[in-house]
């Protein structure tokens, strides 16, 4: 399992001649890590804790719609909630933010107030009604009104309606004004509590715009996939100039907004009406701020790699070429995010497993039952944590070995005619039966990284504002240094994983292999890679420039009702995300044929025996490098002679 030294000889690459399988043992060990996983889950349902969290449980550790033991030293636990299904809070906005949990006596009814309950005798009517009774289990219902504990033991008056979850049986309220003053707790850089209140009715008045902006995103994020298939050869300035023209003129709609907005604030709009124009004009004021400099920025770097941005041409070209010939590539995130979707949901159904799993405890503090895992149990909680980055970076790799091996099987293919008839499935196949110990061991690697940058991170969120200068400062340099480190091992591993889909050879001699051949290029990695990277960014750039000029003109015939910055922020961040899914997998796709080429152009050189695999366009583009080599050669060399005579004649 461990790397192979770099005094071997360098092999010869043979792509495609030969396949076996590789890491076995790597591929074991994750099978059995994951039977682990399984036995956590099993372990959380053996224990009842599957029940405790579907069907809720009481603040006595009586556990809601069936027949409960009793807890030695608990006065109200044992009872028989069997007509009693629902978990009633009798304070469902004293939220611990800290503690991401309800802060509040738990009872179990049978029905959950559908009406607003506002005096203690609507609280005894609404027992009479329906059997419900909302107090605790020792106040009886005919001395709501005049027992001595009714403040503690009976429900925060009034009673907002509430209906209970679908699957999870809890009574929350249907009015949101309670988890506004969740979000006040939470954003702890606003002043004015009241701001919140307006940010959060924004968002709610305009869920549709939002819907509808982040169907938008998606739908650009096809149409440019689109492009990038059927016109890569002019895509790259395309691009840039869309990107440069789009950005100018959205700065400049941004000022005439903000001109317009700054028009119609005027002292005699009703105070509400006032205070939300005036958020609005500072928000398109930071907007606008904001956009000039990247407006600026983005010029200058164009203006700087004007010369570069056409070395891409020939790389994009075949790239566009490989969807065409295989048009399921575009589907990769599609099904990727659906396997993270469904492992994430397992993951966090089986975490409020464990947090409902352990045995009953009272809090010396509150008096009510809490379920704590004690002893060697607790430590599943960080096995499980530790599964879900291995898991979930080894369904990134599938993806990547995936693409890496239906790229492979296109570029070292002389005969397009003669390629298996879907590549993709060919591909997925031969990672199932061969390369998963290949995928297990590299998603291993990132994970011993993450999880570190992660603590890391997580202990400085904790100590902020506690620790001194000399420990903030170290913390930062730590964490950036292990996601620089991250971010270098992912490229080396993506590379790896194409060697392996070349080779068929296990993790660390595709590593080592792959590391030699960037090495060789160092120089075409950093001119035709580092451009790509930007021209997939300037791709970025304009889906969300132009979800978010679209989300702008859209709310802005709200301007009355909405407060812009959540919406916008939400809907950018949404558009960021589908695109550099969609994006991602044609870097993935420039990567791997980067690599290709790189072998192709070592160990080939075009004569009889030794041709090229390349196509036609990197052809091409070899011989446009040569050329201009020879020339910058030639300049070079007549440069030293005119030196040379020049220093003669003065001599």
């Amino acid at each position: 399992m461990g790397c192979c030294g770099s005094t071997q000889k360098p092999r010869e690459w043979k792509p495609l001649e030969q396949r076996k399988c590789t890491d076995i043992p790597w591929l074991l060990l994750f099978i059995l890590f994951n039977v682990g996983m399984l036995c956590i889950c099993g372990f959380a349902i053996a224990t009842g804790a599957a029940s405790r969290l579907i069907s809720g449980y009481d603040s006595y550790g009586n556990t809601c719609g069936q027949k409960n033991g009793k807890i030695p030293g608990i006065e109200l636990s044992g009872r028989d909630h069997t007509s009693r299904k629902y978990v009633f809070f009798l304070d469902p906005c004293n939220i611990d933010v800290l503690g991401r949990k309800i802060k509040s006596v738990a009872l179990c009814v049978s029905k959950c107030p559908d009406t607003e309950l506002k005096t203690y005798e609507d609280l005894r009517n609404f027992s009479a009604v329906y059997g419900s009774d909302l107090c605790s289990y020792d106040v009886q219902p005919d001395t709501y009104s005049s027992h001595s504990n009714r403040a503690t033991k009976c429900p925060t008056l009034p009673v907002h309606p509430s209906a209970s979850l679908p699957v999870f049986h809890r009574c929350m309220p249907v009015d949101i004004s309670c988890y506004a003053r969740f979000a006040e707790a939470f954003i702890t850089f606003v002043s004015d509590n009241s701001v919140v209140h307006r940010v959060i009715a924004g968002v709610m008045t305009s869920k549709e715009i939002i819907m509808g902006l982040c169907l938008l995103a998606l739908v650009l994020s096809l149409i440019l996939m689109v492009v990038i298939r059927y016109i890569s050869v002019v895509l790259v300035w395309i691009l840039t100039a869309v990107v440069v023209v789009g950005s100018i003129g959205g700065t400049g709609i941004l000022w005439w907004l903000y001109v317009d907005h700054s028009k119609s604030v005027n002292a005699t709009l009703p105070a509400l009406e006032l205070e939300v124009a005036k958020d609005n004009q500072k928000a398109l004021l930071i907007y606008s701020i904001a956009a000039t400099v990247f407006t600026v920025i983005l010029l200058l770097l164009l203006f700087f790699m004007r010369k570069r941005v056409a070395l891409t041409i020939a790389l994009f070209h075949v790239a566009g070429k490989v969807f065409t010939h295989l048009p399921l590539l575009a589907l990769q995130p599609f099904w990727t995010f659906l396997t993270l979707m469904l492992f994430w949901v397992y993951w966090i159904t089986v975490l409020l497993f464990l947090g409902s799993a352990g045995s009953p405890v009272q809090n010396n503090q509150t008096g009510l039952v809490e379920f704590r895992m004690d002893g060697p149990l607790q430590y599943m909680v960080w096995y499980h944590a530790v599964g879900l980055v291995w898991i979930s970076e080894f369904i990134l790799a599938c993806q990547q070995m995936t693409v890496a091996g239906a790229v492979v099987t296109y570029y070292f293919t002389r005969d397009k005619s003669q390629m298996p008839f879907t590549p993709i499935v060919s591909s997925v196949l031969r990672l199932m039966r061969y390369h998963l110990g290949t995928v297990v061991k590299g998603a291993f690697i990132i994970t011993l990284v993450e999880i570190p940058r992660l603590i890391l991170t997580y202990i400085h969120s904790q100590l902020k504002g506690r620790e001194n200068a000399c420990a903030r400062c170290m913390l930062k340099a730590c964490i950036c240094c292990l996601w620089c480190l991250e971010k270098c091992l992912a490229y080396l591993n993506m590379n790896a994983y194409t060697a392996t889909a070349i080779n068929s050879t296990n993790f660390c001699t595709s590593a080592r292999d792959a590391f030699f051949i960037l090495v060789e290029n160092a120089l075409r990695v950093a001119a035709i890679n580092s451009v790509g990277d930007f021209v997939l960014f300037l791709g970025k750039v304009l889906i969300v420039s132009c979800t978010a000029f679209a989300g702008i003109l859209s709310l802005n015939y709200q301007r009355e009702y909405t407060v812009w910055v959540l919406p916008l922020i939400i809907v950018c961040v949404f558009s960021f995300l589908v695109a550099h899914c969609f994006l991602s997998i044609f870097e993935i796709v420039v990567d791997v044929l980067f690599l290709c080429f790189a072998i192709d152009t070592k160990y080939n050189d075009g004569s009889p025996g030794r041709e090229y695999y390349m196509d036609k366009a990197l052809m091409e583009f070899v011989e446009n490098t040569r050329k201009a080599t020879e020339r910058y050669g030639k300049v070079e060399a007549e440069s030293r002679e005119m030196k040379s005579m020049t220093g003669g004649t003065l001599t």
